[in-house]
């Protein structure tokens, strides 16, 4: 089973994530991507490679970011140790930096006995799958490694949370006067600085999600538990809720009666606002299969064309990479703002719909009334046999359910990519015939499909 999955390694720490896989790991990488132009060119100018890492606040992180950094310095990279810091923030820092590539230990949303290696290569991107593959063949290889002066040294990034923060403030189309946000950080790595950057922006802020002890990272908070950010809302009689996950890659929000705004909802503002500024490459935005049908009407509404790629913010961001598109993003709050970032960033985001509620002087329930949300049911269909899910039957059960359906309605089949399960995925004008259309399709996949 390969090592490297859709956002880098991630399980448990010392389980299948031990330090001395870590430390093996960044050495494999140091030699991987070691070896491009650039890293040649600074090599024959008689200068050391340079890595920045960077980690959340799991408790774990605390070995595994020490293990990495050692794995870096002792195969001659020398090392910009960001300490806690969100992973858009590292990609941007490797970039801000020149940095030949970056690290972040983080597992995202996962619970706190989880954690991962995120890699970045040079400019903040992310590595293709062939280069984990390469650094993963690479474990296996006899490394050389130097000694004496050819050793790297192991640095603190002093100012990196400031160049970050510069970095997003720069980008606001507008400040944030005049608003009263809650921000729920997870108990991640934006705990300190995303409250410091929306009362930088002009915002009136009030933090839950913000008292990270290294086992509490998403635990009943942040983007995943958005029912606490609603409560403190609508308590506080707050203007918005923001809400990150532990590593501050992903953005929900919440409006002042406590309703949910998603991220097809946040896409559909911001490329709307976008296309007016003329800012919206080509008037087009990438969104995956999964994103709502009222997201496609919305914008076909504003003449803009939504381009679809497979589930995985990896893809979006090779569309928006191939065709140089400047907006895309998951419906689960990964948003990819590319004037400004390489990766999906909750900070950038949370702070440009912030900004168009200031600069339009509407309410984010007003912003994201520009899409009707239409009912969406997903069944998840175990111990089938995934590679069939083209079968004859079940795709005339398809075409059945869409004709019925017909401009009211979606129908979507998605064989998983790591088990026995087929997603059936259905969008109507209720959740009733959603649900219907749904559970009568989940059958037919069952009987066709059973292994």
């Amino acid at each position: 089973m390969p090592l490297f999955g859709t956002d880098g390694v991630r399980g448990l720490a010392n389980g299948l994530l031990t330090a001395e896989l870590a430390l093996h790991l960044a050495q494999a990488t140091a030699v991987v991507l070691g070896q491009g132009r650039s890293a040649e060119t600074r090599k024959a100018e008689g200068r050391r490679l340079t890595a920045v890492i960077a980690r959340d606040p799991r408790v774990s992180g605390e070995f595994l970011s020490a293990a990495v950094a050692a794995g870096l310095a002792s195969s001659g990279v020398d090392v910009l140790d960001a300490g806690v810091i969100p992973t858009p923030a590292t990609a941007f820092l490797i970039a801000d930096r020149d940095a030949d590539f970056g690290v972040m230990v983080s597992a995202s949303h996962n619970p706190a006995p989880d954690n991962g290696i995120k890699i970045f290569a040079r400019g903040g991107t992310k590595l293709p799958d062939i280069v984990e593959e390469r650094i993963e063949r690479a474990l296996e290889w006899e490394r050389l490694q130097p000694t004496g002066a050819g050793v790297g040294r192991i640095r603190r990034f002093a100012d990196a949370e400031d160049r970050y923060v510069v970095h997003l403030l720069g980008s606001l189309p507008h400040r944030l006067d005049g608003i009263h946000v809650v921000l729920d950080c997870a108990h991640g790595a934006a705990a300190g600085v995303s409250p410091e950057t929306f009362r930088d922006a002009g915002a009136t802020v009030t933090v839950i999600g913000a008292d990270p002890d290294g086992l509490n990272i998403n635990d009943g908070v942040g983007s995943t538990h958005l029912d606490v950010l609603a409560e403190a809302v609508v308590r506080l009689g707050a203007d918005v809720g923001i809400a990150h996950d532990g590593d501050a890659d992903r953005c929900l929000a919440v409006d002042a009666d406590g309703n949910v705004v998603d991220g097809d909802q946040i896409m559909a503002i911001l490329a709307v606002a976008m296309k007016e500024r003329g800012a919206l490459v080509d008037d087009t935005l990438v969104a995956t299969v999964m994103s709502n049908l009222g997201l496609h009407r919305a914008m076909a509404e504003h003449g803009i064309r939504v381009l679809q790629t497979a589930v995985g913010d990896r893809y979006v961001l090779e569309a928006m990479n191939e065709g140089r598109y400047s907006l895309g993003g998951e419906q689960s709050g990964h948003v990819i703002m590319s004037d400004f970032a390489t990766t999906g960033d909750g900070l950038l985001t949370g702070l440009h719909i912030v900004a168009e509620m200031a600069r339009q002087k509407k309410t984010m329930a007003e912003l994201a009334s520009i899409m009707t949300v239409y009912p969406q049911v997903l069944v998840n269909v175990r111990g089938v046999d995934r590679d069939r899910v083209s079968d004859d039957v079940v795709q005339e059960a398809v075409r059945a359910a869409e004709a019925e359906l017909g401009d009211s309605g979606r129908v979507l089949l998605r064989a998983s990519g790591t088990e026995p399960l087929v997603r059936v995925m259905v969008e109507a004008a209720s959740e009733g015939v959603a649900r219907a259309h749904a559970d009568r399709l989940a059958e037919v996949v069952r009987e066709r499909l059973a292994l």
